[in-house]
């Protein structure tokens, strides 16, 4: 009786004391905006930093400074399908206190604060959780997983093949699937030169690695690999970054939502797009956004009634 007692009580004290840890492990920014809460449901803004001179797997392209190559909303609705909507990097937007601009100089302008400031700006919605993943992190968080599997369709994905894009350090023989690293992963997400639809493709295949390693990590083989659960913990949050007040538990549920956006009842995609090269004038070709359109998408995304299992926005029609 007391040796099973004892183990009732390791079984419970590993997650807990687990938990525990994690929390401590994680790393916080300032970047909300303090605006009242008027969106129902949670929403996260993700954003992808690419940090220069520092983390592996970057490819030095001679960009100064950080910038952010990802910028996502993942809304998990009141009810209805959980949506995950890339906005394009060079979406063409008014920057609070700089005038319009592409969305990605908000954050190489002022960081993570001007970023959220700006989307909430942009979609209506207010952010809830800012969670900024290091993109040289992405590359342990795969390696610590054992890799990933990833695939590039034809009639999904429009390139020429064989890709190579020393830019981005992706190389691919040809269509079809296969097991990567993390660094090879990493060229997968932030190849676009090689991609016909740019930022769209671009976006497809970040959203493919996401789910990837979202299913890789569920593994429920992890429940009795504790030694793998802290080396998974410790490489995640290792390469996050998130909003004051933002706890472990609240990223446990942003990766429920993840799962619901990537599997097969969520919704995946880009706001309605009107021009892929529109051209302001001093700011070079950038991503313009529907204006009749927009509204009524993301009232549809907060609302929970986009149809389940949809691929929303993409390449404009014509």
């Amino acid at each position: 009786m007391r040796a099973l007692v004892l183990l009732l009580a390791l079984a419970i004290a590993w997650p807990v004391g687990l938990l525990m840890w994690a929390n401590g492990k994680i790393q916080h920014v300032d970047a909300l905006s303090g605006t009242p809460d008027n969106t129902s449901g949670t929403t996260y803004l993700l954003a992808g930093s690419d940090a220069r001179g520092g983390e592996s797997g970057i490819i030095e392209d001679g960009t100064a400074g950080a910038r952010t190559d990802t910028i996502m909303i993942l809304h998990d609705p009141a009810s209805g399908p959980a949506s995950l909507i890339s906005l394009p990097r060079d979406t063409y937007t008014e920057v609070p206190g700089y005038g319009p601009a592409k969305l990605n100089a908000a954050y190489a302008w002022e960081g993570a604060p001007l970023l959220v400031t700006t989307v909430e700006q942009l979609t209506g919605l207010h952010v809830d959780h800012y969670v900024e993943v290091g993109l040289g992190g992405v590359a342990n968080l795969v390696d610590a997983v054992g890799g990933v599997e990833l695939c590039l369709d034809p009639a999904v994905n429009k390139m020429d093949f064989p890709v190579a894009d020393t830019d981005s350090g992706m190389f691919w023989e040809a269509p079809g699937c296969r097991v990567v690293d993390g660094v090879a992963a990493l060229g997968f997400a932030r190849m676009r030169h090689a991609d016909h639809e740019g930022d769209i493709g671009r976006a497809k295949r970040q959203q493919q690695l996401i789910a990837a390693v979202s299913s890789t990590v569920a593994d429920p083989a992890l429940v009795v690999q504790p030694g793998r659960q802290v080396a998974l913990i410790g490489a995640g949050l290792g390469a996050l970054h998130v909003s004051d007040g933002t706890g472990i538990l609240d990223l446990g549920r942003l990766a429920l939502a993840f799962r619901a956006a990537t599997g097969p009842e969520g919704v995946r995609g880009t706001p309605p797009i009107a021009s892929l090269d529109y051209r302001p004038g001093g700011i070079g070709s950038t991503v313009l956004l529907d204006a009749d359109q927009t509204p009524a998408f993301w009232a549809s995304i907060v609302d929970g009634t986009v149809a389940p299992g949809s691929t929303v926005g993409g390449v404009p029609a014509g």
